[in-house]
């Protein structure tokens, strides 16, 4: 199923028009969504979003591990390994929403356990592998969300430089 054909059959309204918005920024952006088959997403609406075939973020549609509202959705952020995240200049509110988002080890075991991270000049414990997870994204958050998935597709392009 398309993300978008989920998002309109899965989503209230308000975070239908979000999640819609968010999908038609991403593809115009020239990302790729793929539907995770396996393992504990398999039966979930679950996708990977690449750029240049390396991981940009992943996004939930109604039904992901976390507690949402009954309609909900899930945005996690991915850095790959990269430091892009670490000491990137941004403006003040979008720091600090990125901070308040910081994607704290829930020992789930998709990955070893959190670590020690810097985020935009701070430094968190117990990060997990996404390091910021996004439920529920108002407007507001959804530029911050915008804003991290730029700094990661720049990371892509001066990797393949």
């Amino acid at each position: 199923m398309r993300t978008e054909h989920a998002i309109r059959r899965r989503l209230g309204a308000d975070a239908r028009q979000n999640a819609l918005a968010l999908a038609a920024w991403l593809r115009a952006g020239g990302m790729r969504f793929e539907r995770c088959h396996e393992g504990y997403w398999a039966d979930k609406f679950y996708w990977l979003i690449k750029y240049k075939d390396e991981y940009v973020c992943f996004i939930a549609i109604n039904g992901a591990a976390y507690e949402t509202e009954p309609e909900g959705w899930i945005i996690w952020s991915e850095d790959s390994g990269s430091t892009c995240f670490e000491d990137f200049p941004l403006d003040e509110r979008t720091r600090e929403i990125a901070w308040s988002h910081v994607d704290v080890c829930g020992n789930c075991g998709f990955c070893a356990g959190g670590t020690r991270k810097t985020i935009f000049g701070k430094e968190f414990n117990n990060v997990c592998r996404t390091p910021m997870i996004f439920a529920n994204p108002d407007a507001e958050t959804l530029e911050c969300v915008k804003s991290i998935v730029e700094i990661r597709k720049d990371d892509i392009v001066c990797k393949h430089r």
